[in-house]
């Protein structure tokens, strides 16, 4: 699994806060009960001399500490024994004093033996589910939920087949493409009139790429330039770490969705920042999805000649076709 470094960031912060409450609950059981029960601490100061002697005494013998430990084990099984009685007999568990973690497995550290826990990813999916719903509302927009039936099974000439046939490759295309994700997928372009379902696919292969591990990135055309500009002229200003970063993240993440692409206010500096995304992005391997109204002949106008080359030979087209579908209810 590729981790975007910035939800890592969180889902290690959350394991190392999870470990530091763990650790003050443990504390705060064995202040209660030794105060309550000193014989408790004399068991475990005997058992921690006891350990502590053995290794020491095996460090400095040259002997094995796993078969110093296996001798002194004996005595060490005597004391927790009594130590479970003690408890047992105050009403807790035997175990009441033991080392708590949220996770046995990696004791809260988030890996084992140098590799990531399975908490550790499931928390980074977690987070970074949440934090892609936060980019975009993905209540009701998943493959399960898209209605083919809302375009027409009535052939059209052009197209020389039915919009509903055309779609259902379209969508088969999209959710084989979600589920097989990896370095070796292309980037995509979707184009199509307005209420055609590009978001709502969009949509839906950002929850299943973000679900399986890999950092997903999705913004509309507006705000992504937006970001750019602010990074160009507020240099050094109060946001322009967090603008640094978002950049960054346009630019590395695994898979970038840049949605509407044409309702942006078209310059020379949007231009060049699209150019940088693209061809940056191409560079570095990694995945873009484009959505946008725009047809051929408009793109030409609107942008360099290079960004149409890139868009038209390094990207995988898939035409969105039919009638506005959110007219009569949404998709």
């Amino acid at each position: 699994m590729a981790y975007d470094g910035k939800i890592l960031g969180r889902v290690r912060q959350a394991i190392a806060e999870d470990k530091a409450r763990n650790e003050a609950e443990a504390e705060r059981r064995r202040t209660q009960l030794f105060a309550a029960v000193p014989e408790l601490r004399d068991i475990e100061v005997r058992i921690t001399r006891l350990m502590t002697g053995v290794v020491n005494s095996a460090l400095r013998s040259g002997e094995d500490a796993g078969r110093a430990v296996a001798a002194a084990r004996g005595e060490c099984q005597a004391l927790l024994a009594r130590r479970g009685e003690l408890l047992r007999a105050h009403g807790y568990e035997e175990d009441y004093l033991d080392e708590l973690y949220t996770c046995p497995d990696c004791r809260d550290s988030g890996y084992i033996m140098g590799r990531p826990c399975a908490c550790l990813d499931a928390r980074y999916k977690l987070e970074a589910a949440r934090e892609l719903s936060s980019m975009l509302d993905t209540r009701g927009q998943s493959f399960e939920s898209f209605k083919l039936e809302k375009y027409s099974d009535v052939y059209d000439p052009e197209l020389k087949k039915s919009p509903r046939e055309a779609m259902r490759a379209v969508f088969e295309l999209c959710r084989d493409y979600a589920y097989s994700f990896g370095g070796d997928s292309p980037s995509l372009l979707f184009r199509g009139g307005t209420g055609l379902g590009k978001t709502f696919l969009s949509a839906s292969i950002a929850q299943v790429v973000s679900s399986r591990g890999f950092s997903v990135v999705y913004d509309t055309a507006v705000s992504v330039f937006d970001a750019f500009e602010s990074q160009k002229f507020d240099r050094g200003g109060e946001r322009s770490e967090e603008t640094d970063s978002k950049i960054k993240r346009y630019l590395g993440c695994e898979l970038l969705i840049l949605d509407d692409l044409g309702t942006e206010m078209t310059t020379s500096f949007t231009a060049s920042a699209l150019y940088r995304i693209i061809n940056t992005r191409l560079l570095n391997g990694v995945q873009t999805i484009i959505s946008t109204n725009l047809g051929t002949e408009e793109m030409q106008r609107r942008y360099t000649s290079q960004i149409v080359s890139r868009l038209e030979g390094g990207y995988m087209r898939l035409n969105f076709v039919g009638s506005d579908i959110r007219r009569s209810r949404p998709l």
